[in-house]
């Protein structure tokens, strides 16, 4: 699909990037398909944009008499692409949409992370495998070299 839209706005959320695109006025080509992607997972991408296609959520379509909102959630290893559409936001835009073979299942799984693997201790303190302790950084200057700047010392 492609579609004229005015790119309302990116928004970031703890996980995810809010792409939100309104669709002036009340005829709105590929109406019925858009309704059935609705929900699912939509490959998008916004023309002339050094982005190229994102995989995102198409989670809501919401229509009134002057125009259709269309919001997508972004997550994960996009998030540079989705940098590359900052300077598209509040301007007229043409957008390509198409249905992802991706599941929502496959999309959520895609886009957990580990992260690090830590245990926390009963008086609160974190302990990270790997992580160095103060005690382990050097300390002091090695002999005949001074790291000191003499005009701060004065």
């Amino acid at each position: 699909m492609k579609l004229n839209v005015l790119f309302k706005k990116i928004q970031k959320d703890d996980k995810k990037e809010v792409l939100e695109f309104h669709v002036q006025g009340d005829e709105l080509e590929h109406s019925d398909e858009l309704v059935q992607l609705a929900g699912n997972i939509a490959v998008l991408e916004v023309e002339n944009s050094e982005a190229g296609q994102l995989t995102a959520e198409f989670k809501s379509i919401q229509r009134d008499s002057k125009k259709t909102v269309l919001k997508f959630n972004v997550k994960g290893d996009s998030e540079d692409k989705v940098l590359k559409l900052y300077t598209f936001a509040g301007r007229s835009v043409v957008l390509f949409l198409e249905p992802s073979q991706m599941s929502i299942e496959e999309f959520e799984e895609a886009t957990d992370h580990e992260g690090i693997s830590y245990e926390v201790n009963k008086d609160g303190t974190v302990e990270v495998e790997g992580q160095l302790s103060a005690d382990d950084l050097p300390t002091g200057e090695p002999d005949d070299v001074n790291f000191d700047d003499p005009d701060i010392l004065n």
